[in-house]
């Protein structure tokens, strides 16, 4: 089946001097191939679309794909993926965004258009805040786990944390065991890493595994 692509095409069709209650005109189209796509009568493209009351002429021209128009007011009309044919929908579009797909293609075949000027949507939350750690081995028989301050850290509250592990020797490693978590260096790396982990409530060890009768510590989570 060849690469699925789409076309999107989103107009509004307003008549100069009328008012929107006149039912402008809007063709949805959809096949035969993978193209879905909303303009006007003349395939004009979209500065903005009014709120109002719209005639939608659906051409569904594939029994593969159909033509699936949501969004705010309680707006949800679609043709049947079987159907070939047209069909005419009024629908009362009000200020918001609007999508519309092929159902059974939906990854490839879809689209929106925005009608009015709704609001902005609000900004995406910050990243989630991580607790920064630095773990150290070598290059003698230290290990040792400390906070961005230096001190050595030996509780700590559950969440994500960042820590950047400095191997400094090649017959040691770090290795960090506790609840979801077993990650370690190599014993022959030297050099610097960074893991992104999440630690729960519980106790976590770090070893050097050569040596893990005498360079260990533990951190209690919780």
């Amino acid at each position: 089946m060849p690469r699925l692509s789409f076309l999107v095409l989103v107009a509004a069709f307003a008549f100069p001097g009328t008012a929107a209650a006149q039912s402008p005109g809007l063709i949805a189209t959809v096949g035969p191939g993978p193209t879905i796509g909303i303009t006007d009568a003349n395939g004009a493209r979209p500065v903005n679309i009014q709120p109002g009351t719209y005639e939608v002429l659906v051409r569904d021209q594939s029994e593969e794909h159909n033509f699936h128009l949501t969004g705010p007011g309680g707006v949800d009309r679609s043709t049947d993926v079987e159907f070939i044919g047209q069909q005419t929908w009024t629908v009362t579009l009000v200020e918001g965004i609007y999508r519309f797909v092929c159902d059974p293609h939906a990854s490839t075949m879809r689209g929106q258009f925005t009608v009015g000027n709704p609001p902005p949507p609000p900004p995406p939350p910050p990243p989630p805040r991580r607790t920064q750690l630095n773990a150290s081995v070598g290059p003698g028989f230290a290990i040792s786990l400390r906070n961005r301050a230096g001190r050595i850290v030996r509780r700590a509250r559950p969440g994500l944390f960042r820590i950047t592990v400095r191997d400094r020797s090649r017959l040691h490693n770090f290795h960090l065991i506790g609840p979801g978590v077993n990650r370690k260096t190599g014993v022959a790396f030297r050099g610097t890493t960074t893991w992104s982990l999440r630690l729960r409530r519980g106790t976590y060890r770090f070893i050097c595994d050569p040596h893990r009768a005498r360079m260990k510590g533990t951190l209690r989570i919780g």
